[in-house]
């Protein structure tokens, strides 16, 4: 029975949520601030990144599918302990690698995003399950958001360690209040995990994600390209078959053949590559010096700001999507969003002159990025049995990570393959970038559109077993 108390319990799974997605974009713009601090190179520090990625891409359906088995309140805090370790490592890490370490240790709490949605399912009424997913995710969106428009203040105003200072002290509070008043799990999936089936997760995520994040320095036709992602190809088929046969597979093949969580994935992958691209290139673009012919010439605070009607748009309408949900069906919300997301990109691509141009793209981004985050994790949520919530979840956040590598790699090669004599890119290569990112989200408007309608409103829980009839007596 879902608890009649759930407003702490929400505030401790959107903190948790909220800071760890607020992790994965504060740092980037201070990576030149960190390179210069730890007497490093460009190449290394990028591993501060590219570290946290992979980390949180193996973590997050792994310590997903641990909490639909162990429970998930004990898993969230286990992760939240995590999170607060590898950020206060990383608030006293004296060199780039101990950094690097600690980025490793927060890429644990991509797990708080599959096991807030199944603590979710569990806890709430049916009445709230969808509005709470939705601003959850609004919550989730919006941190990213945060990140960017708060690195540059942040780091002008205290130093880069406050990145990871600030949340140190949020995530030490929210780990306390989680472990007295967050309910254990009622749900439980059976059986074990399977620890092979983890490491070739593990491997092949690894093998596709490290090239993708290194091909623009390594090389595109370099041995170590080439061969990660053959290792890819070959693990990722030793891992398929090793869950076709296995008691208790990590990732049920089964449910994610269902007919609304396959499309949702889909969306889930061109979407990404769209959105995190653009986190990564529009503030580049505006940063530009205007004498490269295009590009503002901006700070990393003033880029910041003209990311923010994009992180204002993203939570508004993560929000919104929650209350539209008995009106607008997650299906139209999540095809909505993605179309946003494309004419965003396409207008991008046409007009890019002047500032207004950029903060209008990013307001109408923003729109069908809350959009789209809500109405993926409700059309998940909804479709899987609650023991495989947190499995199910955890690989559709995955996918949307896979996305948004093969997004920004491909729009760096398209970015940075023709140079001007001073270095900096054409303006051909970002204009050609953002057309690509329009085909992107519009593919993932497609696949929205192949996800089964339902009844606007109608919940989307399997059907319970009916007991079986009582029999009938013979006189």
């Amino acid at each position: 029975m879902p608890r009649k108390s759930t407003r702490l319990t929400f505030a401790v799974l959107a903190t948790g949520a909220g800071v760890f997605s607020m992790l994965q974009s504060l740092i980037a713009p201070a990576l030149p601030t960190v390179q210069h601090a730890l007497h490093t190179s460009q190449s290394t520090a990028t591993w501060v990144m590219t570290a946290y990625l992979l980390s949180a891409s193996v973590f997050t359906p792994i310590l997903g599918r641990v909490g639909d088995l162990v429970g998930r309140k004990r898993t969230l805090v286990a992760v939240l302990l995590a999170v607060l370790a590898g950020c206060l490592l990383a608030a006293l890490a004296p060199t780039v690698g101990v950094l690097i370490v600690a980025r490793v240790v927060q890429g644990a709490g991509g797990a708080l995003f599959p096991l807030s949605f199944g603590i979710i399912r569990d806890e709430f009424a049916p009445s709230q399950v969808s509005r709470s997913i939705s601003n959850l995710s609004a919550v989730i969106a919006a941190g990213g958001g945060v990140g960017i428009v708060a690195a540059g203040p942040i780091v002008s105003a205290l130093d880069y360690r406050w990145l990871f200072w600030i949340p140190v002290a949020v995530v030490a509070v929210t780990t306390l209040i989680a472990l007295r008043y967050v309910p254990e799990s009622p749900h439980r999936a059976k059986g074990s995990v399977s620890w092979l089936s983890a490491v070739l997760l593990s491997g092949w995520l690894v093998a596709l994600l490290l090239p993708l994040s290194q091909a623009v320095r390594w090389g595109w036709g370099s041995a170590r390209v080439l061969g990660l992602f053959a290792a890819a190809v070959l693990l990722f088929a030793l891992w398929l078959r090793v869950e076709a046969r296995s008691r208790n597979p990590l990732i049920d093949l089964r449910v994610m053949r269902l007919p609304a969580v396959w499309p949702t994935n889909t969306a889930a992958l061109l979407f990404g590559a769209g959105m995190y691209a653009i986190w990564s290139f529009l503030p580049a673009f505006v940063q530009t010096p205007r004498t490269a012919g295009y590009g503002f010439g901006a700070g990393v605070t003033a880029s910041g700001l003209l990311m923010l009607p994009m992180l204002l748009a993203m939570f508004l309408s993560g929000l919104l999507g929650g209350r539209l949900t008995p009106v607008l069906s997650a299906r139209v919300q999540l095809t909505t969003g993605a179309a946003l997301g494309a004419f965003a990109c396409g207008f991008l691509a046409l007009w890019h002159d002047r500032q207004w141009q950029i903060g209008l793209v990013s307001g109408v981004f923003g729109l069908g990025i809350g959009l789209a985050f809500a109405s993926m994790a409700n059309l998940i949520v909804g479709s899987v049995p609650p023991a495989e919530t947190g499995a199910a979840t955890g690989m559709n956040a995955n996918i949307r990570t896979i996305g948004g590598s093969i997004g920004a790699a491909v729009t760096s090669v398209l970015v940075t393959g023709r140079l001007q004599p001073s270095g900096l890119p054409e303006a051909a290569g970002y204009t050609h970038a953002f057309a690509l990112l329009a085909l992107l989200c519009l593919g993932a408007a497609g696949a929205a559109l192949l996800v089964p309608s339902r009844p606007a409103g109608r919940p989307t829980e399997p059907p319970a077993e009916r007991p079986a009839p009582a029999p009938v007596r013979v006189r």
